[in-house]
């Protein structure tokens, strides 16, 4: 059994620490010792992330437990509040149930595990900096360090029995349309007006969902210097996601012509660059990952359930090193906002779930 007031204690204990992206070094240092309390090698990297390994008592494959350090802003003076059932802020900054709860339920977990004997194999932690900006914490670790080829990453909201086997590539760009200026009351012919190339592009682009498997948005758009002058220069941002990465790729090409077309037409011209921030991957409904997940989640009476999502995390990057692994739900909600809760039986149901998970190796 989990320990709920044990659960509860270390999540507020995290909670209170300030750990908005690249400022995790306190979060880390106070899981430092938790993990070396369990018997962990523990050390760090010079980005921040954290990795632990302990060995285990069988000759089973070794396997990787994921989690992420960094909250988003507003992240900083957090206060958690207990309630009967839940896990809230007060109401002014995000809690950091993403990824507290994460965090948590793996340390509780192996926990249990080590007190029932659950240790088959090397068990690998890695608690991760910066996730939160495009995963640039596990971008910079060196995976040359992990024997694990399969992953289990607690972060994803909802309920534990649900699990993420497939996410997306996300790719986003920054244009620059550059026409010339003129007074707007007197010469507006003289100009060459960027904000109206950059409309006339985005309304030929199909925003929202342009594919089954595809998402495109314009973020930002940011233009002129003032109501008389025709804007010489509108920048615009976006971003796309899509569970193919060719497609991806070709649906960024596709903004960048589209943008020079049109700001060709009109005598403007274009600048775009764009970043590959995580690559697209699917673990196979086979690999042992997925059946060991199924399995546990069978034994403890939850769903079981394998999904995809359009969110991208840590997994992504562990995919592109060759581990395969799902993001697993760990009772967290409304991240990202003042309004983020954790369940508290979904904490300690998330914890359970990780030692049996150890118990099928």
């Amino acid at each position: 059994m989990a320990d709920r007031n044990r659960l509860i204690n270390m999540f507020t204990d995290i909670s209170r620490i300030d750990a908005e992206s690249y400022g995790e070094a306190r979060v880390a240092a106070y899981l430092k010792e938790r993990l070396t309390e369990l018997g962990f090698e523990v050390s760090q990297d010079d980005t921040g992330n954290l990795y632990g390994m302990l060995k285990g008592e069988g000759a089973a494959e070794p396997l990787l437990f994921s989690a992420h350090m960094d909250t988003v802003k507003p992240g900083s003076g957090k206060v958690p509040v207990v309630l009967e059932d839940r896990i809230v802020s007060e109401g002014d900054t995000v809690l950091g149930a993403d990824d507290i709860c994460g965090i948590t339920e793996i340390l509780e977990g192996i926990r249990i595990a080590k007190e029932s004997g659950g240790i088959k194999g090397d068990i690998e932690v890695l608690f991760t900096a910066a996730e939160e900006v495009y995963a640039k914490g596990s971008k910079a670790f060196d995976f040359s360090r992990v024997s694990a080829k399969d992953a289990y990453v607690l972060d994803m909201s909802g309920a534990p029995g649900t699990a993420a086997r497939k996410a997306p590539s996300i790719i986003s760009f920054e244009i620059e349309v550059r026409g010339k200026a003129s007074h707007a009351g007197f010469k507006p012919e003289a100009g060459v007006n960027a904000l109206k190339a950059a409309a006339a592009a985005i309304a030929k682009l199909e925003i929202g969902k342009p594919t089954d498997t595809a998402t495109l948005n314009i973020g930002t758009i940011e233009a002129g210097r003032a109501d008389n002058i025709v804007p010489e220069l509108c920048r615009c941002t976006g971003e796309v996601r899509s569970f193919d990465h060719e497609e991806a790729l070709a649906l960024v090409e596709k903004v960048r012509d589209t943008f020079a077309e049109e700001a060709g037409a009109l005598g403007a011209s274009v600048g775009f660059s764009r970043t590959v921030n995580l690559k697209a991957y699917e673990t196979p409904l086979d690999a042992k990952v997925c059946r060991d997940f199924i399995n546990a989640c069978g034994k403890l009476g939850l769903a079981g359930d394998l999904v995809a999502t359009h969110g991208g995390s840590d997994n992504n990057v562990f995919a592109e090193h060759g581990i395969k692994g799902i993001v697993i739900a760990n009772g967290m909600y409304k991240t990202h906002s003042t309004e983020e809760y954790a369940l508290i039986d979904e904490m300690v149901s998330g914890a359970v779930l990780v030692a049996a998970l150890l118990k099928e190796r």
